[in-house]
Formats: C-alpha cells, structure tokens, sequence
C-alpha cells in the first residue's frame, strides 16, 4: 500500500468515532481490493495474495467489532464469512470473480454503514492525539499539512 494512503488511513483513524472506524475499515478493505486488481492484472502473484490477505484482515477485523447483543449482527456476521471464504477462494484460484463478487457485497453494506456514520456524532475514539493542520499555503494546487505539538504528552496520561 502507497506511503500516502497508508498516511491518510492512520490521520483519520486518530479523529474518527465508533462508526467512522467501522468506514475507514471497509475504505481499506477497499484499497487492499484495489491494489489486488492492479497486482493481477501485472501478474504479481506475490502482491496479489499479499493485498489479499490485508483484505481478509480487514474483514476478520470487521467480524470482531461486532455486537452480537443486536439481531443484525448474526446477519453481517454471516456475511462478512462468506466474503472471507470468497477471498481465500480468489486468493487460490487467482480469480478476480471471487474478489469483484465480494466487493460487490461490501460495497453494499459500506453505503449502509457510510450513511449511519453522518448521524453518529459521538467523540473521537482517541484521545490526547496530535492535532494535524491543513491548508493552503503556498499557491493555490498545494495543500500542506503541519503536526503541532501543543501537548508534549501526547498519547501519554500524565
């Protein structure tokens, strides 16, 4: 995965709440599919299973976030296996029928999940992170992004 999207990832992780993890979690499974596609059609088998398994990963950790206490989860349990065993299938047979059926699935469940997270309004699932500024500085295509410390204990409780 590129330095920059591994970059955006971990910013947006850092401010997100509950159910914006959950959406930057299907945005990665989505990314690994992505890079995927790409090492196959360069015939990289080797990045192939590895972007694979990142989004087998990504999907065992959607399976773990769930709430059994609530009827749905049962559902998207069943799913998300299902999408699993899609990809191991597709990671075998070096198909992309197993890969573009399972982001069709997810595809569907991210713009369920996207919608209820513009509703949540909760805090942030972090605390004491650095706050990161963006903006436009030097002309107007550059956008630059500036870390400031203004707790020197970040991360860190005190």
């Amino acid at each position: 995965m590129q330095k920059e999207l591994i970059q955006d990832f971990t910013r947006r992780i850092a401010v997100c709440n509950r159910s914006g993890l959950t959406v930057v979690t299907y945005d990665i499974f989505f990314a690994c599919l992505a890079e995927a596609q790409d090492a196959w059609e360069k015939k990289e088998w080797d990045s192939y299973k590895q972007a694979v398994r990142r989004a087998i990963k990504a999907v065992s950790e959607l399976i773990d976030t769930l709430n059994f206490s609530y009827e749905l989860a049962g559902q998207l349990y069943r799913i998300y296996v299902y999408c699993r065993e899609l990809l191991s299938m597709a990671m075998v047979k070096r198909s992309m029928e197993e890969l573009s059926e399972a982001e069709k699935l997810m595809q569907k469940l991210y713009q369920g999940f996207k919608e209820a997270a513009k509703s949540d309004h909760s805090g942030p699932l972090m605390k004491n992170t650095e706050q990161i500024l963006a903006g436009y500085t030097y002309g107007r295509d550059d956008v630059v992004e500036n870390c400031m410390e203004l707790n020197e204990s970040r991360g860190f409780r005190v």
